[in-house]
C-alpha cells in the first residue's frame, strides 16, 4: 500500500502543472441563500470523455472526493460532505491495487452547504478540488470560484487606496538619504555572515574530515602538482557554485511577488517547522541518534564522482554537500529565514559566503598540501564542537517560535520569558563544557584548556542575559538587539507597540497619522516594519533610544509605524483583490499584506526598516533609508527631511 500512495503523491506532482493549464474540469457555479447566513453552492460540470471524477471513497488514504476549499476566510463552516446528483458508479481500480472505488462520469452536479457566522462578505472566493483519471493518468483539478453572496457587505475600501499618486521616487524635495548604499552594506554584512556560517561548518564532523581525506586524493592521484592544484581548485569552485545556484529559484519567485521573502521568513507556520527541525537536529547533535540521508541519494552522486576530469570533480564536490547535510542543514536554515527579509540578493550573498567559506579550504590545501600536517587530528574535540552546536540550535528553536508567537500575538514567549529560555540553554551549555552535565558518548577525560575558555565566555554570555529578567533600565541588553521580543513585549505590561517608547505622535493607522499631521503642520515619518524583524529591533533600541534622535523624533514627526508582517485578519468589508503594477492579483486579507502592498507599491522596496518621509500632502520629502545604525547619520536624515518640508 505505501508504493501505490507514494506512486498516487508522484502522480499528482507530475500532472499538477498539465491540470492547471488545461482545466480539464470547467465547472459553472450557482448560489442560493437557503437560510440566514447560509448558502448552497451549485457546481456543474461535464467529465471529459475517457475520463473519470472520483467520488467520496473514505476508505482509501489520500483518495478525496469534490472539495470546495474557500481563501482566507476564517468566518465560513461547511456544513456536510458535498452531494452528487447522481449515483457513483463502482469500478476496480488499478491506481489503488484494483480496490473498489466511486467515480462519475460525463455530466455531473455537486452541491455544497457553507454557513458563515459574523458579517457575510460581498464575495466568496475558493477553490474546487478534485481528482479525475484517465488510462494510465491521474490528475488534480482544480478551478477557481468567485460567488456574489445575497445580504453580503461590500468592501469599504477602494482598492486604489494603496497608491499615493504623488509620490515621485527620483524627485523628492530634497536629495538627501541613500538607500542603496545602506542595502549594499547590508548584502555586505550578509556575506560575512554567510562565511562565519561556512567556517563554523568546516568544524562540524561531517566535514572536517573531510579536508585531509580529499586533498589527499588529489595529490596522490594527480600525475603532477599543477594537475593536483587544478583539481583542487575546481573542487573549491563547484562547492561555491553549488551553493550559489540554490539561491535561483528564489529570484524567480522575487519576480511574481516582491513579498515572498518577508512571507517566508515571517510565516507563523513554517517558523514552527523551522522550531520543530531545529529541535530535532538538536537532539541528534547531542548524540541520542544520529541524522543520515538515504544511502541511494549520496550514492548515486558518489557513483559519479569515479568520472574522470571535470565530471567527476564536480560530483565529488555534490557528494560532499549531500553527505555534510545533516551538519550544514541547521547552518543553510537560519542563512534562509533569517536572509529572507532582505529578499533574493541578500540570500544569495549569504549562501555565496557559505560557499566561500567550504570551498577554500580545500582549495589552499591542495595548493599547500604541507598545510594538512598542521590541521589538528579528529577526534573528541569534533563531538565536543557537534554538542556546542546542539545548544546554539536550540536557542535558535526558541528564536523561530518567537517569530511566530509575534507575528500571531499569541504573547507566549514575552521578552523575558525568551530570555529565561536562552538563560538556561547557556547553563546547560556551560555545565557541559566543565564536564557536569555528561552527554551520550561523553568520555572521561580530561577538560581542555580550549573548552574551559568556551566555558567562560558562554558563562559571561549567560550572566549578561540575566539582567534582561528585570523591569529595570538594564533590560535592554544592546548586544543581542533584534534577536529577543521588543522590550514592550513583556510580561511586566510595558507601553504598546505603537508608542516605541516615544511618548506622542505615534500611530499605526495611517488615515490618523495623515489628520494629525495636517492638524499639527508636521512631516509624517513612516515606519515599515515588522514583529519578526531584526534590523527593525536594534533601530528601536539601539538608535531612537538615543536622546538626541528620540528628542527630535517627537518634536518634528509624526511617527507611524507599519507592520508588514501582522497575520491580524482586516474587518471583513476591508478586504479586496488589488491588481499591482506588474499586472498581478494579490488578495488582501492581514494587516501585513495590507502594509506590505502599500510599501513595494509606492516605494518599490520590500525589505524593512524603511524609513520613509512624507509631507501633509503626501509628498516625498527625500530618499528613503532602511537599517542605519549610526545614529548621526540617521539624525542628519531626519533633519534634512524635516529642512525639506520647511522649504517646500
Amino acid at each position: 500500500m505505501k508504493k501505490v500512495f507514494l506512486l498516487f503523491i508522484l502522480c499528482c506532482i507530475s500532472f499538477w502543472s498539465f491540470s492547471q493549464n488545461e482545466n480539464l474540469l470547467q465547472w459553472k457555479i450557482e448560489y442560493k441563500k437557503t437560510a440566514p447566513q447560509t448558502y448552497t453552492i451549485t457546481a456543474s460540470t461535464t467529465i471529459p470523455d475517457g475520463w473519470h471524477l472520483y467520488g467520496n471513497n473514505s476508505a482509501i488514504e489520500g483518495l478525496t472526493s469534490v472539495q470546495f476549499i474557500t481563501a482566507d476566510f476564517e468566518n465560513d463552516e461547511l456544513q456536510g460532505e458535498p452531494k452528487f446528483n447522481k449515483t457513483a458508479t463502482i469500478i476496480s481500480d488499478p491506481f489503488f491495487e484494483n480496490q473498489q472505488v466511486n467515480i462519475y462520469t460525463g455530466a455531473i452536479t455537486v452541491t455544497q452547504q457553507v454557513k458563515i457566522s459574523g458579517t457575510v462578505p460581498a464575495k466568496l472566493k475558493g477553490v474546487i478540488e478534485a481528482f479525475i483519471a484517465k488510462g494510465d493518468e491521474f490528475v488534480s483539478a482544480s478551478f477557481p470560484f468567485d460567488v456574489s453572496l445575497e445580504g453580503g457587505v461590500a468592501a469599504t475600501v477602494d482598492a486604489q487606496s494603496l497608491l499615493l499618486k504623488s509620490i515621485d521616487l527620483e524627485k523628492p524635495v530634497a536629495q538627501c538619504g541613500n538607500a542603496e548604499f545602506v542595502e549594499s552594506s547590508s548584502k555586505l554584512k550578509v556575506f560575512l555572515l554567510g562565511i562565519l556560517g561556512g567556517l563554523i561548518a568546516l568544524l562540524t564532523p561531517c566535514v572536517f574530515p573531510m579536508i585531509p581525506v580529499t586533498v589527499s586524493f588529489f595529490t596522490k592521484r594527480s600525475p603532477n602538482h599543477k594537475i593536483a592544484v587544478r583539481n583542487g581548485i575546481l573542487y573549491g569552485g563547484f562547492i561555491f557554485l553549488i551553493y550559489l545556484a540554490a539561491s535561483i529559484p528564489f529570484h524567480l519567485l522575487n519576480n511574481v511577488q516582491p513579498e515572498i521573502f518577508n512571507n517566508i521568513s515571517t510565516n507563523a507556520w513554517l517558523n514552527i517547522l523551522f522550531f520543530a527541525i531545529f529541535l530535532f537536529f538538536a537532539i541528534s547533535f547531542f548524540g541520542f541518534f544520529e541524522i543520515t540521508l538515504p544511502s541511494n541519494i549520496a550514492g548515486k552522486a558518489d557513483s559519479k564522482s569515479s568520472l574522470g576530469s571535470i565530471g567527476g570533480i564536480f560530483f565529488m564536490a555534490l557528494t560532499l554537500t549531500i553527505v555534510s547535510f545533516s551538519c550544514t542543514g541547521p547552518i543553510l536554515g537560519s542563512l534562509l529565514v533569517g536572509t529572507a527579509g532582505g529578499g533574493a540578493w541578500s540570500l544569495t550573498a549569504g549562501l555565496a559566503g557559505f560557499g566561500v567559506a567550504l570551498a577554500l579550504p580545500f582549495a589552499l590545501f591542495a595548493i599547500f598540501p604541507n598545510w594538512l600536517n598542521s590541521l589538528p587530528k579528529s577526534g573528541g574535540w569534533l563531538d565536543t564542537v557537534k554538542k556546542v552546536l546542539a545548544f546554539l540550535e536550540v536557542a535558535f528553536a526558541i528564536k523561530f517560535l518567537s517569530n511566530a508567537d509575534l507575528v500571531m500575538h499569541w504573547g507566549l514567549l514575552k521578552r523575558e520569558v525568551f530570555i529565561a529560555l536562552w538563560i538556561l540553554v547557556g547553563v546547560g551549555l556551560v555545565l557541559f563544557l566543565f564536564g557536569y552535565l555528561k552527554l551520550p558518548h561523553d568520555n572521561n577525560a580530561k577538560i581542555s584548556k580550549g573548552r574551559k575558555i568556551t566555558g567562560l565566555i558562554a558563562l559571561a554570555f549567560t550572566i549578561y542575559l540575566i539582567p534582561g529578567l528585570t523591569n529595570t533600565n538594564y533590560a535592554n541588553l544592546k548586544l543581542l538587539s533584534g534577536f529577543p521580543p521588543p522590550m514592550h513585549y513583556s510580561i511586566y505590561g510595558k507601553e504598546s507597540a505603537q508608542h516605541k517608547g516615544l511618548e506622542a505622535n505615534v500611530t499605526n493607522d495611517y488615515n490618523k497619522a495623515l489628520q494629525m499631521a495636517k492638524e499639527q503642520n508636521k512631516p509624517l515619518l513612516i515606519d515599515f516594519t515588522g514583529w519578526a524583524c531584526v534590523n527593525c529591533r536594534k533601530m528601536e533600541e539601539n538608535v531612537w533610544t538615543v536622546p538626541e534622535v528620540k528628542e527630535y523624533i517627537q518634536q518634528n514627526f509624526i511617527l507611524l509605524s507599519l507592520y508588514v508582517d501582522d497575520k491580524e485578519k482586516l474587518p471583513v468589508t476591508e478586504r479586496f483583490t488589488y491588481k499591482t503594477k506588474k499586472g498581478f492579483e494579490k488578495e488582501i486579507v492581514t494587516v501585513g499584506d495590507k502594509w506590505a502592498t502599500f510599501q513595494t507599491e509606492n516605494f518599490g522596496q520590500a525589505t524593512q526598516p524603511l524609513y520613509v518621509i512624507l509631507d501633509n500632502e503626501e509628498r516625498l520629502l527625500n530618499h528613503s533609508v532602511g537599517y542605519t545604525p549610526d545614529y548621526k547619520k540617521y539624525l542628519e536624515w531626519l533633519q534634512c527631511g524635516k529642512n525639506a518640508f520647511k522649504a517646500k
